[in-house]
């Protein structure tokens, strides 16, 4: 039986985030969206990782049905998948984070408020459309960080995650990056600009 994700009416990137998500726990995966180019977002993702993808109109919107190829290759989430203009009267709201410490007092106090605030952020709704990673921030999602389960939580729940691919390099992390997407500034750049609320630490 497929898995399936109820994206109708989720903004852009959050049926892709939540298909990928499903893909590395499933062979067979059905996603609901509500807009047609959602559908040719989420058809690159499950044909660019092998799969076999069909889709159909649906109730309120489009089905999209995909079935695991003969290899099983990672679902990756490249920057034309997920850097999506706002729908008209969409509100964007992007979080940047870019120290893995908030303020700039004691460093363990810095570690345990970015915990709390991160946890806190997946307790809330709406979430975030966006969370982008500069600098120290990009140390947030690499393997064996504090606050790994917390991101990743978001990711589940449909909130992109850029880290930044400079940054990455500079701290020699980037094998190391456990969620989210390797970014670009242009990308970066174009997100911040697009939204209508940014939130920055």
């Amino acid at each position: 039986m497929p898995f399936t994700i109820d994206a109708r009416g989720l903004a852009c990137p959050q049926p892709v985030i939540l298909t990928r998500n499903a893909m590395r726990e499933a062979t067979e995966v059905v996603t609901l969206v509500s807009q047609r180019d959602q559908v040719d977002n989420v058809s690159r993702l499950a044909e660019r990782a092998g799969w076999q993808v069909t889709f159909e109109q649906a109730d309120e919107g489009w089905a999209i049905q995909m079935t695991q190829g003969e290899t099983k290759e990672e679902p990756e989430l490249t920057p034309d998948l997920t850097a999506c203009p706002p729908s008209q009267g969409q509100r964007t709201q992007v979080v940047l984070l870019s120290n893995d410490k908030i303020g700039d007092g004691d460093p363990e106090l810095g570690a345990i408020l970015m915990r709390s605030f991160l946890y806190t952020l997946g307790a809330l709704e709406p979430f975030p459309e966006t969370l982008i990673l500069l600098n120290a921030g990009v140390k947030l999602a690499v393997e064996g960080s504090p606050v790994l389960e917390d991101l990743l939580a978001l990711e589940r729940e449909g909130v992109q995650i850029l880290a930044c691919g400079t940054c990455l390099d500079f701290y020699q992390l980037t094998e190391r990056l456990a969620v989210g997407t390797v970014s670009n500034m242009y990308v970066i750049a174009e997100t911040l600009l697009a939204a209508d609320h940014t939130m920055m630490f």
